[in-house]
């Protein structure tokens, strides 16, 4: 989990981590919420769990919600999961030490913005999303210990396992404790082994150090910036194409022509690849249109 500040109360620190359930099976799961009983039980688990691991957990605020969901739901610029449950437990009353906050849904609809997008069930990895918060001088170490020590040592206990697993209807594999840095990580590895591995530092970028900037800038792959809190995205036409892609290529015979017309669209399809993944992020796209005699790095400025 990690120390962020909250645009709630400016003297606040929070640790943002999740309970992570690895499936086993290709069974979908049977719910993606629980009702408010069901979401306080499993919060009381969690709470628990994480007391056990570090007992100045307990004396922290944890905020929670009854549903699960995917890593790239949690992984946007911003956090807006994890600020989005934030917001919502600072309208409770009775902000206190110790206190545990879950919510849960009510006539199957989930408060704000914390419904699971249906267009992202089907992975192997569900995440349930979890705030610490209060005083600086708890907050702090206890990130620290989390941040150390969490991912090699934070299984969930066997009740919260299981009671995770009845109640969403999952084959849970394993259930361990991630801080938000842990996941991108664990994303990070993923996505090289998919064949992203390129695109990962401009998401990372967008994640860690959204006023920075960012290029994957590394023919054969698409051209992409990320400045100003979008990626921007080259849009070759094909001369343009050409030109960076394909130096030296001349085509005389229709077999060559079509070889090179095959090409580009690969390259066409990769790009529009990239581009979801970084949506799907939450990270804005814009494409930028590139003509041959246009300096396409110049023109992502």
């Amino acid at each position: 989990m990690t120390e962020s500040p909250t645009d709630n109360d400016a003297t606040a620190v929070h640790v943002l981590g999740a309970l992570a359930l690895e499936l086993s099976g290709t069974s979908a799961p049977r719910r993606d919420r629980l009702a408010q009983a069901e979401a306080g039980e499993l919060a009381s688990l969690i709470a628990a769990d994480l007391a056990a691991f570090a007992p100045d957990a307990a004396e922290l605020e944890l905020v929670t919600v009854g549903a699960h969901y995917d890593p790239v739901e949690l992984l946007r610029p911003g956090w807006p999961l994890h600020g989005e449950l934030d917001a919502l437990a600072a309208r409770a009353p009775g902000r206190s030490r110790g206190r545990i906050v879950a919510f849960g849904a009510h006539d199957d609809r989930l408060p704000g913005d914390l419904t699971p997008s249906p267009d992202l069930t089907g992975g192997p990895l569900r995440l349930v999303p979890i705030v610490l918060g209060g005083d600086p001088a708890r907050v702090g170490p206890v990130g620290d210990l989390f941040e150390q020590e969490l991912l090699e040592r934070g299984m969930a206990g066997a009740a919260t396992a299981l009671a995770a697993q009845s109640m969403f209807g999952l084959q849970v594999e394993h259930a361990r404790y991630l801080t938000v840095h842990d996941l991108a990580a664990m994303t990070s590895l993923q996505y090289e082994h998919a064949g992203l591995g390129a695109l990962w530092p401009v998401i990372e970028t967008a994640l860690l150090a959204p006023e920075s900037d960012a290029w994957l800038d590394a023919p054969p792959e698409p051209l992409i910036r990320y400045v100003d809190g979008e990626a921007r995205i080259a849009l070759f036409s094909p001369p343009a194409w050409q030109k960076r892609y394909a130096v030296g290529l001349d085509c005389t015979t229709e077999e060559c022509r079509e070889q090179a017309y095959r090409q580009h669209q690969h390259f066409e399809a990769r790009q529009r690849q990239l581009a979801a993944v970084l949506q799907a992020h939450g990270v804005v796209v814009n494409f930028v249109h590139c003509d041959r005699d246009v300096d396409c790095v110049a023109a992502l400025g």
